[in-house]
């Protein structure tokens, strides 16, 4: 089908394809539905979408479904997983096209999985990838400037945010629960959505929450009674998470001390502030961040979250061809933060790698800091090596993200994390 779309490119008008491809794409997704028998309309679908903390939020969800003794399968950015069965996703797509999401619901439903969790993305809704989907909840999580080249204007990509909301609204299911950040300015539009409960989330719903280098306890009170949740994720922006997930589970019937027991043992998320350490006997303790953060708004959290530590801080740009805008200013939350930054490669598709960095470093003033290192491997070894003892190196962008894009459609395998933990290994 792919070779098919190829060659019809080469001959169609440019304006007349943008015209067909959302029929084009709308009827692929119908058809997919068809051919794995609606299978959504066969286990409880939990949908999450926003701009950051989906894929952490999923992958909450799933593990405290799983505490609470259900069979579980989720889809996000990070992994494919069915009950037991885990598969790294290698798309670059959180939610992959050709029939994927319906095939994969159909597999869950044969395993005996009473719910699926499925991250969903704004690039996704423009491909209709979420339609013909029965959904039973949703979860917003916020909603901040990204993919606006791709979509054209906030106002659209916001638009394709809320096109998840209005699939909630189209479901046979019932009850069906949207779950929506009410600290963010946009999460009434949310829960303005028109089913049968709309529930919103707010740091005020907790007594008291406590952020540690390694952790955070969340206090709620809940029937006269204090509950304290200890989780090993750090940020507040996982505490946000954390409130998405508690919120929507408890919903569904789930007790605390099954959250809390889910909590306390999900050490880590891959690729979302993943904590990776010098070895006992090494020369010098130095402290590995690896973080999915490439937006403003992300990368300033995640700096804000070390804010008290040396940092060292490795970082590209989203990629080539795509939103110019944040290049600058990204490389000016650095030098905020930061006590040195390398920028280096990242994804830069079809533009020059070399172009990207440099307009990133037009945003910083104090050049005493800054070192442009391509090599990605030559950076995060680098920033490794200057660390002082008891340091961070925070090596951001691209998370669990499998392949170096470049031009032509070529891609570089990779991960960050091989990388980190080769390199620490020979401090």
């Amino acid at each position: 089908m792919d070779t098919f779309l190829y060659r019809v490119k080469r001959f169609v008008p440019g304006w007349l394809l943008r015209i067909l491809r959302p029929t084009y794409h709308l009827a692929l997704s119908w058809i997919g539905a068809q051919l794995y028998r609606n299978p959504s309309r066969d286990i409880a679908v939990i949908a999450v979408t926003g701009t950051k903390g989906k894929s952490t939020t999923v992958e909450l969800i799933a593990a405290i479904l799983e505490a609470g003794g259900h069979k579980v399968a989720s889809l996000s950015t990070i992994q494919f997983k069915i009950n037991d069965e885990v598969r790294p996703n290698l798309y670059k797509m959180t939610t992959p096209g050709r029939f994927f999401v319906q095939h994969f619901l159909r597999q869950a439903v044969e395993a005996g999985c009473e719910y699926a969790v499925l991250e969903m993305t704004s690039e996704g809704a423009k491909q209709f990838r979420h339609r013909f989907i029965e959904l039973d909840a949703l979860v917003f999580t916020n909603l901040s400037p990204e993919h606006i080249e791709s979509h054209g204007s906030f106002k659209l990509y916001k638009e394709a945010k809320l096109q998840m909301a209005k699939q909630l609204e189209r479901s046979h299911k019932r009850p069906r629960y949207i779950i929506a950040n009410a600290d963010d300015e946009h999460g009434a539009d949310f829960l303005s959505v028109n089913v049968e409960h709309q529930l919103p989330y707010s740091l005020k719903d907790l007594k008291l929450h406590t952020l540690h280098k390694d952790g955070a306890a969340l206090i709620f009170e809940t029937d006269g009674e204090e509950v304290t949740i200890r989780m090993s994720l750090v940020g507040l922006f996982n505490v946000y998470n954390t409130l998405a997930a508690t919120t929507l589970t408890r919903a569904l019937g789930i007790g605390w001390k099954d959250i809390d027991r889910a909590m306390s043992s999900l050490s880590k998320v891959p690729g979302r502030v993943e904590h990776f350490y010098s070895r006992s006997n090494a020369s010098k303790k130095v402290t590995a961040i690896v973080d999915y953060a490439h937006t403003p708004d992300s990368l300033e959290k995640l700096y804000h979250t070390f804010k008290d530590v040396h940092k060292v801080c490795v970082l590209g740009n989203t990629g080539g061809g795509r939103d110019r805008w944040k290049r600058p200013e990204m490389a000016a939350i650095a030098e905020r933060y930061c006590d040195h930054i390398i920028l280096t490669n990242e994804d830069p598709y079809d533009e020059n790698p070399r172009k990207i960095v440099e307009e990133m470093a037009h945003g910083i003033e104090n050049k005493e800091k800054l070192e442009i290192i391509m090599d990605r491997t030559l950076a995060i070894r680098h920033a490794l090596e200057i660390s002082p003892e008891g340091g961070y190196v925070l090596i951001s962008g691209k998370g669990t993200d499998p392949y170096i894009m470049g031009p032509n459609g070529t891609k570089l395998p990779w991960s960050d994390a091989k990388v980190v933990a080769e390199e620490l290994a020979k401090i």
